[in-house]
């Protein structure tokens, strides 16, 4: 793989999930009854930031849980490890709930599918929204982010790769050329 850029450094980070949160806030009209669900594995810390900038802005902090995708993948038999059973318990209660998943990088839309029936699985929400980080295209299903921290058109050659500091020790998003 080729470093071709670095997408967004940690200020523009922090910049993105600010404006994120302040989104999430203004469409739903503040934040009563929403719970945030990160999609492991970047998704979660993510989920934890956006918290944190909601309760700056409204003095209110909202749940947080986690998803763990990986009995719900539809792509099973392209994994070299089949998944352990795990724990299906969300850490929130969704049932009647305004969930808003979080993940890092919206491409596909595989990953927020397994997450969405994951979400249903543990309960009926009142809705599910879906805020990432970055939004790539190639969409191979119809799904769609409702915030979005930004649009990085690219092709198939090209692999985007999130860094977070609660994981990787540092804060960025760069793009590579598949080589």
């Amino acid at each position: 793989m080729k470093l071709k850029s670095v997408l967004l450094d940690d200020k523009a980070i922090q910049r993105s999930l600010t404006r994120i949160s302040h989104e999430i806030i203004e469409k739903n009209k503040g934040v009563e009854g929403i719970v945030l669900i990160g999609i492991r594995r970047r998704g979660y810390p993510l989920a934890e930031r956006i918290a944190d900038r909601i309760e700056e802005i409204e003095g209110l902090r909202v749940s947080v849980g986690s998803v763990d995708i990986s009995l719900y993948r539809d792509d099973l038999e392209k994994l070299d490890d089949m998944p352990l059973i795990n724990d299906k318990n969300l850490g929130v209660e969704v049932a009647g709930k305004k969930v808003v998943l979080v993940d890092d990088v919206l491409y596909t839309g595989r990953t927020a599918r397994a997450a969405i029936e994951a979400v249903i699985d543990a309960g009926r929400p009142l809705m599910i929204e879906l805020a990432v980080l970055i939004d790539r295209g190639h969409r191979e299903l119809p799904i769609r982010a409702d915030f979005v921290g930004k649009n990085i058109p690219t092709s198939n050659c090209e692999m985007i790769a999130v860094k977070l500091t609660e994981i990787d020790e540092e804060d960025s998003v760069k793009i590579y050329e598949l080589e």
